[in-house]
Protein backbone atom coordinates (compact mmCIF):
# COMPACT_ATOMS: atom_id res chain seq x y z
CA UNK A 1 0.00 0.00 0.00
CA UNK A 2 1.45 3.42 -1.23
CA UNK A 3 1.85 5.50 2.10
CA UNK A 4 -0.03 8.94 3.17
CA UNK A 5 2.94 10.98 1.73
CA UNK A 6 3.51 9.28 -1.45
CA UNK A 7 -0.42 9.40 -1.97
CA UNK A 8 -0.10 13.16 -1.47
CA UNK A 9 3.00 13.64 -3.74
CA UNK A 10 1.36 11.41 -6.61
CA UNK A 11 -1.96 13.61 -6.45
CA UNK A 12 -0.13 17.53 -6.45
CA UNK A 13 2.10 16.24 -8.96
CA UNK A 14 -0.19 16.51 -11.09
CA UNK A 15 -2.78 19.37 -9.93
CA UNK A 16 -1.98 22.96 -10.92
CA UNK A 17 -1.91 24.14 -7.26
CA UNK A 18 0.05 27.19 -7.83
CA UNK A 19 -3.28 28.88 -9.59
CA UNK A 20 -5.64 27.21 -7.73
CA UNK A 21 -6.66 30.34 -5.74
CA UNK A 22 -6.65 32.41 -8.41
CA UNK A 23 -8.24 30.56 -11.14
CA UNK A 24 -12.09 30.33 -9.89
CA UNK A 25 -14.16 32.22 -8.39
CA UNK A 26 -14.21 29.94 -5.11
CA UNK A 27 -10.71 30.10 -5.03
CA UNK A 28 -10.54 33.94 -5.25
CA UNK A 29 -12.80 34.23 -2.30
CA UNK A 30 -11.27 31.27 -0.55
CA UNK A 31 -8.09 33.50 -0.56
CA UNK A 32 -9.43 36.41 0.19
CA UNK A 33 -11.74 35.49 3.07
CA UNK A 34 -8.82 33.70 4.98
CA UNK A 35 -6.75 36.44 4.36
CA UNK A 36 -9.64 38.53 6.08
CA UNK A 37 -9.23 36.41 8.84
CA UNK A 38 -5.35 36.32 9.16
CA UNK A 39 -5.26 40.22 9.54
CA UNK A 40 -7.89 40.29 12.29
CA UNK A 41 -5.15 38.43 13.92
CA UNK A 42 -1.56 38.94 12.49
CA UNK A 43 0.09 41.87 13.88
CA UNK A 44 3.23 44.05 12.50
CA UNK A 45 6.68 42.10 13.07
CA UNK A 46 4.81 39.22 13.81
CA UNK A 47 6.40 35.45 13.60
CA UNK A 48 4.39 33.14 11.67
CA UNK A 49 4.59 29.71 10.66
CA UNK A 50 2.73 28.33 7.67
CA UNK A 51 2.19 24.40 7.68
CA UNK A 52 1.95 22.81 4.28
CA UNK A 53 2.53 26.14 2.35
CA UNK A 54 2.09 24.56 -1.02
CA UNK A 55 3.50 26.83 -3.49
CA UNK A 56 3.21 29.99 -1.03
CA UNK A 57 -0.08 32.06 -2.28
CA UNK A 58 -0.09 33.03 1.84
CA UNK A 59 3.51 32.79 2.95
CA UNK A 60 4.58 34.86 -0.08
CA UNK A 61 1.89 37.49 0.32
CA UNK A 62 2.47 38.01 4.09
CA UNK A 63 6.29 38.04 3.67
CA UNK A 64 5.54 40.36 1.34
CA UNK A 65 3.37 42.59 4.15
CA UNK A 66 6.79 42.49 6.50
CA UNK A 67 5.87 39.72 8.26
CA UNK A 68 8.44 37.05 9.14
CA UNK A 69 7.37 34.05 7.68
CA UNK A 70 8.33 30.38 8.04
CA UNK A 71 6.97 27.83 5.35
CA UNK A 72 6.83 24.33 5.68
CA UNK A 73 5.73 22.01 2.67
CA UNK A 74 5.76 18.74 1.96
CA UNK A 75 5.74 18.06 -1.75
CA UNK A 76 8.61 18.62 -3.10
CA UNK A 77 7.29 20.27 -6.31
CA UNK A 78 5.46 22.83 -4.53
CA UNK A 79 8.84 23.62 -2.15
CA UNK A 80 10.51 24.48 -5.25
CA UNK A 81 7.68 26.35 -7.23
CA UNK A 82 7.29 27.83 -3.32
CA UNK A 83 11.21 28.91 -3.49
CA UNK A 84 10.56 30.53 -6.72
CA UNK A 85 7.20 32.82 -6.28
CA UNK A 86 9.26 33.43 -2.89
CA UNK A 87 12.85 34.42 -4.69
CA UNK A 88 14.08 38.02 -2.82
CA UNK A 89 12.17 38.00 0.06
CA UNK A 90 14.08 38.27 3.35
CA UNK A 91 11.37 37.49 5.66
CA UNK A 92 10.40 34.24 3.99
CA UNK A 93 11.64 30.92 4.76
CA UNK A 94 11.19 27.64 3.49
CA UNK A 95 11.57 24.07 4.41
CA UNK A 96 10.54 20.90 3.78
CA UNK A 97 8.75 18.75 6.10
CA UNK A 98 5.27 16.94 7.36
CA UNK A 99 3.35 18.41 9.50
CA UNK A 100 3.45 15.90 12.12
CA UNK A 101 6.96 16.20 12.80
CA UNK A 102 8.09 20.07 13.88
CA UNK A 103 10.87 19.24 15.45
CA UNK A 104 13.08 21.96 13.99
CA UNK A 105 11.71 24.43 15.76
CA UNK A 106 11.38 25.32 19.53
CA UNK A 107 8.62 25.42 21.64
CA UNK A 108 6.53 28.96 21.83
CA UNK A 109 8.93 30.08 18.66
CA UNK A 110 5.75 31.61 16.08
CA UNK A 111 3.17 34.34 16.99
CA UNK A 112 1.04 32.99 14.00
CA UNK A 113 0.50 29.44 12.99
CA UNK A 114 -1.27 28.80 10.15
CA UNK A 115 -2.02 24.95 9.18
CA UNK A 116 -4.29 25.18 5.92
CA UNK A 117 -3.74 22.40 4.09
CA UNK A 118 -2.64 19.61 5.85
CA UNK A 119 -5.42 18.57 8.32
CA UNK A 120 -7.28 17.27 4.56
CA UNK A 121 -4.65 14.56 4.18
CA UNK A 122 -4.42 13.25 7.93
CA UNK A 123 -6.38 9.98 8.23
CA UNK A 124 -5.05 8.18 11.56
CA UNK A 125 -6.14 9.49 14.82
CA UNK A 126 -2.40 9.73 16.06
CA UNK A 127 -0.99 11.90 12.91
CA UNK A 128 -3.84 13.88 13.34
CA UNK A 129 -3.92 14.89 17.42
CA UNK A 130 0.29 14.82 16.48
CA UNK A 131 -0.20 17.21 13.96
CA UNK A 132 -2.79 19.79 16.21
CA UNK A 133 -0.09 18.85 19.16
CA UNK A 134 2.83 20.17 17.28
CA UNK A 135 1.26 23.25 16.06
CA UNK A 136 0.27 23.79 19.46
CA UNK A 137 3.36 23.53 20.58
CA UNK A 138 5.63 25.96 18.17
CA UNK A 139 3.20 28.85 19.33
CA UNK A 140 3.76 31.24 21.56
CA UNK A 141 1.21 31.36 24.52
CA UNK A 142 -1.50 33.32 23.73
CA UNK A 143 -0.79 33.02 19.95
CA UNK A 144 -3.33 32.54 17.47
CA UNK A 145 -3.72 28.94 15.42
CA UNK A 146 -5.89 28.49 12.20
CA UNK A 147 -6.53 25.15 11.09
CA UNK A 148 -8.22 24.43 7.88
CA UNK A 149 -10.64 21.52 6.98
CA UNK A 150 -13.25 20.27 4.99
CA UNK A 151 -16.75 19.34 5.75
CA UNK A 152 -17.64 16.26 4.70
CA UNK A 153 -21.34 17.55 3.23
CA UNK A 154 -19.74 20.19 1.05
CA UNK A 155 -17.38 16.77 -0.20
CA UNK A 156 -20.45 15.23 -1.17
CA UNK A 157 -22.42 18.21 -2.97
CA UNK A 158 -19.65 19.19 -4.69
CA UNK A 159 -18.04 16.05 -5.94
CA UNK A 160 -21.52 13.42 -6.13
CA UNK A 161 -24.38 14.83 -7.60
CA UNK A 162 -23.63 13.77 -11.43
CA UNK A 163 -24.96 9.95 -11.21
CA UNK A 164 -22.06 8.77 -8.66
CA UNK A 165 -23.94 9.65 -5.20
CA UNK A 166 -23.35 5.98 -3.87
CA UNK A 167 -20.18 5.97 -4.70
CA UNK A 168 -19.60 8.56 -2.64
CA UNK A 169 -21.77 7.85 0.11
CA UNK A 170 -20.11 4.55 0.55
CA UNK A 171 -16.46 6.27 0.35
CA UNK A 172 -17.32 9.22 3.06
CA UNK A 173 -19.74 7.28 5.75
CA UNK A 174 -20.26 3.87 6.94
CA UNK A 175 -23.86 1.92 6.67
CA UNK A 176 -24.83 3.44 9.59
CA UNK A 177 -24.07 7.64 8.58
CA UNK A 178 -21.00 7.58 10.97
CA UNK A 179 -18.35 9.86 8.44
CA UNK A 180 -15.17 7.64 7.78
CA UNK A 181 -11.51 8.86 7.63
CA UNK A 182 -8.90 6.51 5.27
CA UNK A 183 -5.72 8.09 3.85
CA UNK A 184 -7.08 6.61 -0.29
CA UNK A 185 -9.85 9.15 0.28
CA UNK A 186 -6.88 11.66 -0.26
CA UNK A 187 -9.25 14.65 1.08
CA UNK A 188 -11.22 13.29 4.16
CA UNK A 189 -13.84 15.42 5.33
CA UNK A 190 -15.58 16.05 8.73
CA UNK A 191 -18.65 16.65 10.60
CA UNK A 192 -17.58 20.23 12.11
CA UNK A 193 -18.98 19.25 15.60
CA UNK A 194 -16.31 16.06 14.85
CA UNK A 195 -13.53 18.63 13.97
CA UNK A 196 -14.13 20.96 16.58
CA UNK A 197 -14.34 18.38 19.06
CA UNK A 198 -10.20 17.16 18.39
CA UNK A 199 -9.52 20.47 20.41
CA UNK A 200 -11.57 19.42 23.22
CA UNK A 201 -8.97 18.48 25.26
CA UNK A 202 -6.03 21.14 23.91
CA UNK A 203 -4.44 23.61 25.66
CA UNK A 204 -6.00 26.33 23.69
CA UNK A 205 -9.13 28.63 23.87
CA UNK A 206 -12.03 28.84 20.67
CA UNK A 207 -12.30 31.77 18.89
CA UNK A 208 -14.43 31.02 15.92
CA UNK A 209 -14.99 28.60 13.24
CA UNK A 210 -15.70 30.15 9.69
CA UNK A 211 -16.51 29.48 6.16
CA UNK A 212 -14.19 31.00 3.50
CA UNK A 213 -15.86 29.99 0.08
CA UNK A 214 -19.41 28.78 0.73
CA UNK A 215 -21.18 26.79 -1.64
CA UNK A 216 -19.30 28.26 -4.70
CA UNK A 217 -17.43 25.13 -5.82
CA UNK A 218 -20.79 23.27 -6.46
CA UNK A 219 -22.42 25.74 -7.58
CA UNK A 220 -19.65 27.05 -10.28
CA UNK A 221 -20.10 24.15 -11.73
CA UNK A 222 -23.71 25.46 -13.49
CA UNK A 223 -23.48 26.63 -17.13
CA UNK A 224 -25.57 29.55 -15.94
CA UNK A 225 -23.49 30.81 -13.22
CA UNK A 226 -21.53 33.72 -13.21
CA UNK A 227 -20.12 36.82 -10.92
CA UNK A 228 -18.49 39.71 -12.96
CA UNK A 229 -16.00 41.74 -11.73
CA UNK A 230 -17.70 44.49 -10.72
CA UNK A 231 -20.15 42.39 -8.53
CA UNK A 232 -17.28 40.35 -6.91
CA UNK A 233 -15.95 42.79 -3.99
CA UNK A 234 -19.64 43.54 -3.13
CA UNK A 235 -20.34 39.48 -3.14
CA UNK A 236 -17.00 38.59 -1.27
CA UNK A 237 -17.55 41.53 1.29
CA UNK A 238 -21.47 40.19 1.88
CA UNK A 239 -20.23 36.54 2.33
CA UNK A 240 -17.38 37.55 4.69
CA UNK A 241 -20.01 39.02 7.02
CA UNK A 242 -21.90 35.86 7.03
CA UNK A 243 -18.80 33.93 7.18
CA UNK A 244 -18.84 32.69 11.01
CA UNK A 245 -23.13 32.03 11.05
CA UNK A 246 -23.21 28.29 12.57
CA UNK A 247 -26.12 27.80 9.93
CA UNK A 248 -24.17 27.94 7.14
CA UNK A 249 -21.01 26.43 8.06
CA UNK A 250 -21.80 22.59 6.51
CA UNK A 251 -22.26 23.88 3.19
CA UNK A 252 -18.97 25.90 2.80
CA UNK A 253 -16.42 23.81 0.59
CA UNK A 254 -13.62 25.12 3.29
CA UNK A 255 -13.20 25.87 7.07
CA UNK A 256 -11.06 27.17 9.93
CA UNK A 257 -11.00 26.58 12.93
CA UNK A 258 -9.35 29.40 14.96
CA UNK A 259 -7.96 29.06 18.31
CA UNK A 260 -5.78 31.28 20.94
CA UNK A 261 -3.29 29.62 22.90
CA UNK A 262 -3.66 29.38 26.66
CA UNK A 263 -1.01 31.48 28.42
Amino acid sequence: MPTRQEIISGFYGRADEDSRLRRSRHGQLEYRTTMAFIHRFARPGDRVLEVGAGTGRYSVALAREGLDVTAVELVERHLAQLKENGRGLDHLHAFQGDATRLEPFADGLFDLTLVLGPMYHLYEPEEVHRAIDEAIRVTRPGGVLFFAFIPVYAIMYANYLSGNWAAGQEENFTADYRVRHFKEQLFTGYDVAEFEALFADKPVEWITTAGVDGSLEAIEKRADFSIPEEDFDAFADWYLAFAEKRELLGSTNHLLYICRKRV
